[in-house]
C-alpha cells in the first residue's frame, strides 16, 4: 500500500520506540523513506527492531535513550548524527503511567510520571531544536518535532490525574515551543491520540471495568494503532511546512 507523503531524505528520532506507538512509528517512517534512530531504556528491544528495519533495506540505528536524563539524550542524539547527520525529525514519544486515585499513588510513581511524560519530552525536543539550529533549520525549514500527547489533556475522570495533567502540559508545551522557533524553521506539533491497546495500558482493557469504559465509546471500540499514520506522516513531512502549534485530536470520536 503506498503511503501518502514521503519521508524520503529525512532521518527521524523516535522516543520511546522499544514497543506500542513508538516502535509502530519506527516502522512507518521506515516504509515511508526516513532513516530512523530508536531509542529506547530497554536497548535489546530496539536492536532487535533495528535489525528488522535494516532488513527490510531501511537505514536504523538503535541507541540507549533515558528521556529523564539530559546526558543519555545527548549521547543519542551524538550517535544519530554520527551515523545519519543531522536529525530533522524528532517524535517525542516516550510516556508513563502511574494508575491509582490521586491519593494513593506515591511520590515516587508521581515524580516518574512527570519525569519522563513532561521533562522527557521538554529535554528531547530541546536538543532536537539546538541541533536544527545549528545545522541551519532556518534557512532549510526542515525541521519537525512531533509531540506525543493524549486525549487526557482535556477529560476527567479516576484513576490517572498525574498522566492527565502532564499531557495537558505537553500541549501547551507544543504551543509555547512553536512560538519560541517559528522563526528557526522548526514546526512543533502535538497528536493527542484516544485509548489505544498499547503496553501501557497493560491488561486494563480486559478487566469489567476497562470493557465498559470500551462499551461507552461511541464506536464501541478501541482506537486503532493505524488511525495515526496519515497525520504522523503528514507533520514529518515537507507537506506541512505552514503548519506549526496545532494540537489535534486524533481519536475515534472516543472524547465527542
Amino acid at each position: 500500500m503506498s503511503l501518502p507523503f514521503s519521508l524520503a531524505g529525512r532521518t527521524a528520532l523516535i522516543t520511546g520506540a522499544s514497543s506500542g506507538l513508538g516502535a509502530h512509528f519506527a516502522r512507518l517512517f521506515a516504509k515511508a523513506g526516513a532513516n530512523i534512530v530508536i531509542g529506547a531504556r530497554r536497548v535489546d528491544r530496539v536492536k532487535d527492531l533495528a535489525e528488522e528495519i535494516e532488513a527490510r533495506g531501511s537505514g536504523a540505528l538503535a541507541v540507549a535513550m533515558d528521556v529523564t536524563d539530559e546526558t543519555s539524550i545527548t549521547a543519542a542524539y551524538d550517535a544519530a548524527e554520527a551515523r545519519f547527520g543531522t536529525v530533522d525529525t524528532i517524535i517525542a514519544n516516550a510516556g508513563t503511567s502511574a494508575p491509582g486515585r490521586s491519593t494513593d499513588v506515591s511520590e515516587q510513581g508521581l515524580r516518574m510520571v512527570t519525569d519522563t511524560n513532561f521533562l522527557g519530552v521538554y529535554l528531547t525536543a530541546r536538543e532536537g531544536a539546538r541541533r536544527l539550529m545549528a545545522a541551519g533549520a532556518k534557512e532549510t525549514g526542515r525541521g519537525r518535532i512531533i509531540l506525543i500527547g493524549s486525549i487526557t489533556a482535556h477529560l476527567t475522570g479516576e484513576g490517572d490525574s498525574a498522566y492527565a495533567a502532564t499531557k495537558a502540559a505537553v500541549a501547551h508545551l507544543g504551543r509555547n515551543l512553536a512560538r519560541e522557533w517559528v522563526r528557526q524553521g522548526i514546526n512543533v506539533n502535538t497528536i493527542q491520540p484516544g485509548y489505544i491497546q498499547t503496553e501501557i495500558a497493560g491488561d486494563f482493557f480486559q478487566t469489567d471495568y476497562g470493557k465498559a469504559k470500551i462499551a461507552a465509546f461511541h464506536r464501541k471500540r478501541m482506537q486503532p494503532m493505524d488511525s495515526l499514520d496519515p497525520l504522523m506522516l503528514y507533520f514529518a513531512s515537507d507537506a506541512s511546512a505552514a503548519v506549526t502549534g496545532s494540537v489535534i485530536d486524533v481519536d475515534d470520536g472516543q472524547s465527542l
